[in-house]
């Protein structure tokens, strides 16, 4: 009989495999394209690359806030969200910076998700520019 712990160990072990799946992905499209693209230039190709592997995606989800048990839209809008797990937020951007960490755990605390990534494409080794996070 399994465990609530054994159930979060199962979960956290295919969030890991996704993670790593979704990694995969990004660094080939990275290799392909480069940096200095658009945000959205590197949100298509991602998407394509991770439906080209039979993951179910909905990019430019919108994320609606609860506010006193009403839903109230908010223009949130996750970038990715792959398999209904796992949130991507993606950037082209110099640097990260701590707003891009706040927005990511905000969209996770919103979407009720457990793991995020937060992928900048604007750097020459891909490997410099992720950041993961679990809830």
């Amino acid at each position: 009989m399994l465990t609530t712990e054994d159930t979060e160990s199962t979960e956290e072990f295919e969030n890991n495999s996704l993670t790593d799946a979704i990694i995969g992905a990004a660094i080939s499209v990275h290799r392909e394209l480069g940096p200095g693209l658009l945000e959205t230039t590197y949100e298509k190709c991602l998407a394509f690359e991770l439906t080209q592997s039979g993951l179910q995606i909905a990019a430019q989800k919108e994320i609606p806030i609860k506010y006193k048990g009403q839903s109230i839209e908010s223009g949130f809008r996750a970038d990715l969200i792959v398999e209904n797990k796992v949130l991507i937020e993606l950037k082209s951007v110099d640097q990260l910076i701590p707003v891009h960490t706040a927005q990511v755990l905000t969209y996770l605390k919103l979407t009720g998700l457990r793991t995020g990534l937060l992928i900048n494409f604007n750097v020459q080794l891909l490997k410099n520019g992720i950041k993961r996070f679990s809830q």
